[in-house]
């Protein structure tokens, strides 16, 4: 689970809004295409119809990210089963330094930056080197993204930052030239995992487009591990997870004139063995009928029907590596922790 693409704002046909919220160190941008509008800005919701209107009715994780959502994640990051987080800043506190070592002087950009808390971690390792420190934090959420630059900006006094409100595709085409030798494009936390195997190539060749020869992508994955410490992660007790899950369908209310009933739907996360991912659902709890007034849609759900909301695929490293590898990124080094759950690869686009 991390920050996902989608924004719940109203977008013009350019930058809609450019604010310099502290002087000349903050600039926050909000994204639209620039070319032909998407199918979500000629038919918002078309993406919820069609989940909900197929077999196995499904929703895309970018509904999570409202700023609750975000909220409510950053809430998950800190929860005790949810190993991923503190395993990924275990190992980012060992091996900043020698990232920082391997780029040299560099902008940082971060795709679901959320609230920046491993960013930090990257920060403090290029300040103890004496780079100049320059951040672009992409994330749906222009709320989460705001406060955490402007938390940022108090703690770094000659950080820079250029924040960009919008989807993964849309920045990463929309990066202008950096001022630093390099850029590195960072995509930690796992959230490769919420992709299918062919959006991950799609995303992996959109990285590729978005970098000049001998720049750099740090990638963290959640590795293959037990299904009883998977389901843990994803079924907390303090049932955090299950809000989170569950708040995707206020967010539809909301949007599109929903009335999905919160209270007759519940949260199932379980591990698909073959597919080697968790499939997190929502599972109705008794025959009803939706409507999304919005979208002219009625959907009608048996009992223990479900809606699947999000997959998290786990893992195998040397695969990664190759995969990566056929897209010209060249892995410069991989750390993983000492138990072996979870991996972090530096990769450096060589020419082609």
């Amino acid at each position: 689970m991390s920050t996902f693409q989608f924004t719940d704002r109203n977008l013009h046909d350019d930058v809609r809004d450019r604010s310099s919220l502290s002087g000349d160190r903050l600039q926050i941008d909000h994204l639209v295409s620039q070319t032909e509008p998407s199918e979500d800005e000629l038919h918002p919701g078309s993406d919820v119809v069609q989940g909900l209107t197929q077999t196995q009715k499904s929703l895309p994780p970018r509904y999570f990210y409202d700023d609750l959502g975000s909220q409510l994640f950053e809430q998950i990051c800190d929860l005790p089963e949810y190993y991923l987080t503190r395993t990924e800043t275990e190992i980012l506190g060992n091996c900043a330094d020698e990232i920082a070592h391997l780029t040299g002087a560099c902008e940082i950009v971060e795709l679901g930056s959320g609230n920046a808390t491993k960013t930090r971690i990257l920060l403090d390792a290029y300040q103890r080197a004496k780079y100049p420190l320059c951040y672009r934090p992409i994330d749906i959420s222009a709320g989460i993204l705001e406060n955490s630059a402007q938390t940022l900006l108090l703690d770094y006094p000659t950080l820079q930052v250029q924040g960009l409100v919008g989807t993964y595709e849309l920045a990463l085409q929309r990066l202008s030239a950096t001022h630093r030798p390099r850029r590195m494009i960072c995509f930690i936390g796992s959230t490769l995992g919420n992709l299918s195997p062919q959006a991950c190539e799609e995303f992996l060749q959109q990285v590729t487009d978005a970098l000049q020869v001998g720049e750099y992508f740090l990638l963290g994955i959640d590795l293959q591990k037990s299904k009883a410490q998977l389901e843990a992660a994803y079924n907390d007790r303090q049932g955090i997870t299950a809000e989170f899950n569950l708040n995707m369908l206020r967010h539809l209310n909301r949007r599109f004139e929903g009335n999905f009933d919160l209270t007759q739907f519940e949260h199932f996360a379980c591990y698909n063995s073959v597919q080697q991912q968790i499939e997190m659902h929502l599972r109705s709890l008794r025959v009803q009928a939706v409507q999304l007034a919005a979208l002219d849609l009625n959907v009608s759900f048996d009992q223990g029907e479900t809606i699947l909301s999000e997959i998290s695929r786990k893992f195998n490293l040397a695969e990664v590596q190759h995969q990566l590898q056929a897209k010209g990124l060249k892995s410069l080094q991989v750390w993983t922790d000492s138990n072996q759950w979870f991996g972090l690869v530096l990769c450096q686009l060589q020419p082609s």
